[in-house]
């Protein structure tokens, strides 16, 4: 029996996720929280086989909250879902050590083969994903600006564009206002930017926040 652990924010995704789980033979939801902050506390006084996890919801950074799982259950296969396009949060959340990368509007179908395929030790992207990253690889093409940025870059870039303040960034990342301001100064160079407006413009029109 696979043991699987859900996290998500929406009640309305956790009872779905269970019901499409509760229709396959051979998996079981063994716990569920609405948030992040509970996650690594589960994780580590429970046994699951596969972890799944919202990317946005209350609670750590997706890619912190991953390597934290990580340092304390690092063989324990952690599968993302997101609303966001694949291309640009996929990569960074597989190199910050998750099994899987699966989409909100993919079939059912997919879930639970992605769950099969990361529960025995695989890893799964879709096939669109897979096909993009072997591109991307196989060729010399020139690198994005915000291909550039570090994860705590990349992340302080997204919540710049939606909205937050360096002090709402700080709080949630558990950072100094002045290290935050340090992230911004270097998404600036780094980006060729000179502003928040810039930031959210380039945000928005290459859909890293919706």
């Amino acid at each position: 029996m696979v043991s699987i652990f859900i996290a998500d924010d929406h009640a309305v995704v956790r009872e779905g996720l269970k019901q499409i789980i509760s229709e396959v033979s051979g998996m079981e939801i063994a716990g569920e929280s609405d948030n992040g902050f509970d996650v690594v506390s589960y994780v580590q006084s429970n046994s699951y086989d596969v972890v799944i996890l919202d990317i946005t919801m209350p609670g750590p950074n997706i890619l912190d909250l991953v390597k934290l799982i990580r340092q304390h259950k690092p063989g324990l296969p952690i599968l993302v879902l997101s609303l966001h396009p694949e291309e640009q949060y996929a990569v960074r959340v597989l190199r910050a050590g998750a099994s899987g990368y699966l989409t909100k509007e993919s079939a059912p179908e997919e879930l639970v083969s992605a769950i099969r395929k990361v529960s025995s030790g695989g890893k799964y992207v879709s096939a669109c994903l897979a096909e993009k990253i072997l591109f991307t690889l196989g060729t010399d093409q020139e690198k994005m600006p915000h291909e550039n940025l570090s994860d705590r870059e990349y992340q302080t870039l997204c919540m710049i564009a939606s909205g937050k303040t360096v002090k709402h960034i700080a709080e949630e990342l558990n950072l100094s206002e002045k290290t935050i301001s340090t992230y911004r100064s270097r998404i600036l160079q780094k980006m060729g930017v000179k502003s928040n407006a810039e930031i959210t413009h380039y945000a928005f029109k290459y859909g890293l926040v919706n």
